[in-house]
């Protein structure tokens, strides 16, 4: 791993879970964090155990379903002075049905447009740091989706237990990666990542009983932690651009990740949905 001190990083989601860890884990190793979430009292016992470990920790408050509460929390970053080195897109929900404050579906609306346009929005200071890398955790799941139908993502989550919708969030989420890459011509670099399947609070919208059994057969957090901080700190994926990662290895994503027209498709909608 590269050092790390002295240098910023943004972890969405990161009260819980994979995003708990990573935002410790960083700490530790001598970068300042900033906890992105939703609930600042959920959020303060993690803030709590950096600093007493000696670390450096703050919270923005982040409420990815809301593009308005988007807009502000990029603002009060951004306001905060000083560059920013890392951006974890982390936060996600899967197996939850609805739709956001904006209209559009539950999943693909905070998996991938929330983190679009708050991504979009701290673009002028990424450019400012050293280095700068956007790491978005993607998941396996984007393997099933077969594309991306415009008139779904619109409406609220038709499925049952709303795991296709999730999928699909997920494909979007290795097309804005792949994008990324193209559109800032290594100024910035991009990377997306399948964690795992992990034991952690993204299932918290799927029934107790199925979700009890799931995680017997899922990974820890810790464990789903390690490929989102390879991504944000090795040195040997330092000049990777636009790749998909698991287990801390480039792997190949699905065929329709590489579809170009879709991924430059995505990026326009999303222009236009968080304008």
């Amino acid at each position: 791993m590269s050092s790390i001190a002295g240098r910023t990083f943004v972890v969405t989601g990161a009260n819980t879970g994979i995003g708990r860890v990573t935002a410790i884990e960083l700490a530790r190793r001598g970068g300042e964090v900033v906890l992105a979430c939703r609930s600042e009292e959920k959020t303060a016992p993690v803030i709590d155990e950096i600093r007493g470990a000696g670390g450096r920790a703050s919270f923005l408050q982040l409420a990815l379903d809301d593009l308005a509460q988007v807009r502000g929390a990029a603002a009060e970053l951004l306001s905060r002075g000083g560059a920013l080195h890392v951006l974890v897109n982390n936060a996600g929900l899967a197996g939850q049905r609805g739709r956001t404050k904006d209209g559009f579906e539950l999943a693909f609306g905070v998996n991938h447009l929330g983190h679009f346009l708050f991504t979009s929005l701290l673009l002028p200071r990424r450019l400012e740091a050293e280095a700068p890398r956007i790491v978005n955790v993607s998941s396996k799941s984007h393997y099933r989706a077969k594309g991306i139908d415009w008139d779904a993502v619109r409406r609220p989550t038709a499925s049952t237990t709303g795991l296709p919708e999730y999928e699909v969030s997920k494909l979007a989420n290795v097309l804005f990666t792949k994008e990324s890459a193209r559109r800032h011509g290594g100024k910035v670099k991009s990377y997306a990542l399948h964690p795992g399947v992990i034991a952690s609070d993204v299932w918290r919208g799927v029934p107790w009983g199925v979700r009890h059994l799931m995680k017997l057969f899922m990974r820890s957090s810790e464990e789903g932690a390690k490929t989102s901080l390879y991504c944000a700190t090795a040195d040997e994926v330092r000049d990777h651009d636009g790749r998909y990662y698991d287990d801390e290895r480039e792997r190949r994503p699905s065929r329709v990740a590489f579809d170009e027209a879709l991924a430059a498709e995505l990026w326009d909608r999303s222009v236009a949905w968080t304008t």
